[in-house]
């Protein structure tokens, strides 16, 4: 009998799917989403501060045409398509000032076409 309540514990856990949640250490671990859209001739936001060794992911949206999102510091080298998005791990790893710009001609404003990444300490 002891044998069947034991079995029929674990079935309970497993099915409750309380074994495989994530603890809230690696709940903690989740990165911070921010959302960027991308539109002739700018970034919205076009200013991000993010701390050292945060894990960050950015959610680049295309708002019209294709853009380019790049910064060669960062680790960063994206195109985006007209109306699409893409998820973008940022890497936050040493502290400074960041320039992120579209490397994708997309109009005659394109060359202003910029954001900044503030890392800090």
């Amino acid at each position: 009998m002891k044998r069947y309540a034991v079995v029929l514990a674990l079935v309970a856990l497993v099915s409750s799917g309380a074994a495989f949640r994530p603890s809230t250490a690696q709940a903690a671990e989740s990165p911070r989403v921010i959302e960027v859209h991308a539109k002739r001739f700018g970034f919205a936001p076009n200013l991000i501060t993010v701390k050292k060794g945060e894990r960050v992911k950015i959610h680049l949206v295309s708002e019209d045409v294709t853009h380019g999102f790049f910064s060669k510091p960062l680790k960063v080298d994206e195109i985006i398509s007209p109306e699409a998005s893409v998820d973008i791990a940022l890497n936050t790893t040493t502290p400074g000032k960041y320039t992120i710009i579209c490397d994708h001609f997309c109009g005659a404003g394109h060359g202003a076409m910029a954001m900044t990444v503030v890392v800090e300490e």
